[in-house]
C-alpha cells in the first residue's frame, strides 16, 4: 500500500509494501524495500538489501547495496558505500569510495577515498585514494591526492596537499599542510 513509488526494470522495488516515495530504477534496484522511504536508488543492485532504511540515495551499480537499516547515506559510483549495512549518514562519491564502511558520518569524495574504513567515523577524505588504507581511524582530514593514503588506525590527523601525511600509519594528532608534507612520518604523534 505505499504510495508514490516509481519502479522500472526486473525486481525493482520487488518486496515493497507500505515504502512510498521511492524511485528505483535497474535490475535489483531497492529489491527487499519494504517500508522505507523516500530512497533514490539508480543502477543494478543499488540498495538491493534494504528493507527498512529511509533517505538513501545510491547511483552507480551496486552502490549501497548491502545496506538495510542505515538511513540518510548517499552513495555515487561503482561498489561505494557497498559494504554499509546500518552505518549513516554518509557520502561516497567515487568507485570504490567507502566501499567496506560499516560505520556513520564519513566522507569520502574520489576514486578510492576511504576504501578500507570499516569502522572510522568522522572521517573526511576528498582526493584519489585519500584516507585509502584507514580501517579504524576516527576525526581525520584528509585533502589531496593520496594524503593519509596508509593511515589505518591512527586518529585526529589532518593533512591538506598531495601526498601529505602519505605513509603514517597509527601517528596521532598531525597536521601537514603542502605537497608531501611529513610524508615519510609514520608513527609520530603531534607533530605540525
Amino acid at each position: 500500500t505505499g504510495d508514490n513509488n516509481v519502479a522500472v526494470g526486473f525486481n525493482s522495488l520487488d518486496l515493497n509494501t507500505t515504502g512510498s516515495s521511492n524511485t528505483s530504477i535497474g535490475k535489483d534496484s531497492l529489491k527487499s524495500n519494504t517500508t522505507g522511504v523516500g530512497n533514490t536508488s539508480v543502477g543494478m543492485g543499488t540498495l538491493y538489501s534494504n528493507t527498512t532504511a529511509s533517505y538513501n540515495t545510491a547511483i552507480g551499480s551496486l552502490a549501497l547495496d548491502t545496506n538495510t537499516t542505515g538511513a540518510s547515506n548517499t552513495a555515487v559510483g561503482y561498489d561505494a558505500l557497498t559494504a554499509n549495512s546500518s552505518g549513516s549518514s554518509n557520502t561516497a562519491l567515487g568507485f570504490e569510495s567507502l566501499c567496506k564502511n560499516t560505520a556513520s558520518n564519513n566522507t569520502a569524495v574520489g576514486a578510492y577515498s576511504l576504501r578500507d574504513s570499516t569502522t572510522g567515523s568522522n572521517n573526511v577524505a576528498v582526493g584519489i585514494s585519500a584516507l585509502k588504507e584507514n580501517t579504524e581511524g576516527d576525526n581525520n582530514t584528509s585533502i589531496g591526492n593520496s594524503s593519509l593514503c596508509n593511515n589505518t588506525t591512527a586518529d585526529n590527523n589532518t593533512a591538506v596537499g598531495h601526498s601529505a601525511l602519505k605513509t603514517n600509519t597509527t601517528g596521532t594528532c598531525n597536521v601537514a599542510m603542502g605537497v608531501n608534507a611529513l610524508t615519510a612520518n609514520t608513527t609520530g604523534n603531534n607533530n605540525v
